[in-house]
């Protein structure tokens, strides 16, 4: 469609709406007074309704009433509860893989050093890393510092922030040296989705083990960690899965590595027996030993709320309609002028597309600036990316058409 034929891209916006399965969801977050339009659910998601009451009902009642009795009564598993209800949502393993702690940069060390040093105690020769040049800052930092620390070798695939991380990009650096792979599922940047199921069985062939994070998929793109035989993955829970800012992250260890990975920071709470407060470090069975610390038990709060409304929806469901939310993103920018300079930066094919489009222009720094202030807000991401994160369940098509409009008018 070009711009010429006349589109009333807010009509269209309406009627699919009017035929959207899960438009009842989009009132079921907090309305932001002065938002126009809100871009950004795949950086930081919106608040489901209800979750100020819940937060209360837990100070005033589980916390103010029962408290320090909380602890054996119900929040000593919360992890793993917590983890379980993420799991059956939104990442397609069975119970008692998943834990709820920390952040993603912690739990991604210590499932990073944990792989590496299996690999590496199980064969000496397996020392290498391998990393893409564009997955995202936290990740490379990493791996960066696992390698440092365990005297390893970092391997880059030198990745298209256009078009991610491919199978025959991982197939030309594994080697018997492999130990571990470390890849965004979805990329951050262009909205790129991997082929997780290939790449894994492809790593596992050459000996290696597979390490996913999952930050920008979790909560908008059906996942099957089980059914993909993926060995670990770590993922954020404030972007589409709506925990709120600085919620705690998820780790997923596959039940065939309980006996043999064993994590790094040995806190009293991954112990067996943490109240024994014994001599010596024995790691909890199963995937409790990932826990170190007091689990943020107020950070899951918020979360398993939203966890439920995702379950109810069906991450399938979310799925049909963030490919339609991006379609038509898609299409109203393909429908601006050639002279505005505006390229679209994201993956066409449905099959390689995650949960957001991004867009391309040289002053998109200043620009985004400008719309923020009229409450319009996407995010920006340099060198000249303007990120549109769609999350499902709290935006409406009209919603896209408005903040569209509203990119466009800039741009004249």
């Amino acid at each position: 469609m070009t711009e010429g034929s006349g589109t009333d891209w807010m009509a269209v916006a309406a009627d699919l709406d009017a035929a959207d399965p899960l438009a009842g969801f989009v009132d079921r977050f907090e309305p932001a007074e002065g938002v126009v339009a809100y871009f950004d659910g795949n950086s930081l998601g919106r608040p489901v309704r209800g979750t100020a009451h819940e937060l209360a009902r837990f100070v005033q009642q589980d916390w103010g009433t029962r408290l320090i009795r909380g602890w054996d009564e119900a929040w000593m598993r919360w992890p793993e509860e917590t983890g379980d209800l993420v799991a059956d949502a939104a990442l397609g393993a069975a119970p008692g893989q998943t834990v709820v702690a920390d952040s993603t940069t912690v739990l991604l060390y210590k499932v990073l050093r944990a792989l590496a040093d299996a690999q590496v105690t199980a064969a000496p020769d397996r020392t290498q890393i391998v990393v893409d040049t564009d997955n995202f800052p936290t990740d490379r930092y990493v791996a960066e510092g696992v390698v440092a620390e365990r005297g390893m070798e970092l391997v880059w695939i030198e990745a298209d922030p256009a078009s991610g991380v491919t199978v025959d990009q991982v197939d030309a650096v594994l080697g018997e040296r492999t130990a571990v792979v470390l890849l965004s599922h979805v990329a951050y940047r262009s909205g790129f989705l991997a082929d997780a199921a290939t790449i894994t069985r492809r790593v596992h062939a050459a000996g290696g083990l597979v390490l996913w994070d999952l930050c920008h998929s979790a909560g908008s793109v059906p996942i099957e960690l089980d059914a993909w035989d993926v060995d670990a993955a770590v993922g954020c829970t404030y972007k589409y899965l709506n925990g709120g800012p600085g919620s705690p992250a998820f780790a997923y260890l596959a039940q065939r590595h309980h006996a043999t990975v064993r994590q790094p920071i040995q806190g009293w709470m991954g112990r067996r027996d943490p109240f024994l407060m014994g001599p010596g470090y024995e790691p909890a069975p199963g995937v409790r030993s990932l826990v170190s610390g007091t689990p943020p038990v107020v950070g899951m709060v918020p979360l398993r709320l939203s966890v439920a409304q995702l379950a109810e929806a069906g991450i399938e469901a979310v799925r049909t309609k963030s490919l339609a939310l991006t379609d038509l993103a898609w299409q109203i920018v393909e429908s601006w002028p050639a002279e505005l300079g505006v390229s679209i930066a994201s993956p066409r094919d449905h099959a390689r597309r995650g949960g957001h489009l991004t867009i391309r222009r040289h002053d998109f720094a200043d620009v985004n600036a400008r719309l923020w202030e009229q409450g319009v807000i996407p995010d920006f991401r340099a060198p000249d990316g303007l990120r549109l994160g769609l999350a499902p369940l709290s935006t409406s098509f009209t919603e896209v058409a408005t903040g569209l409009q509203a990119v466009r008018a800039h741009l004249a």
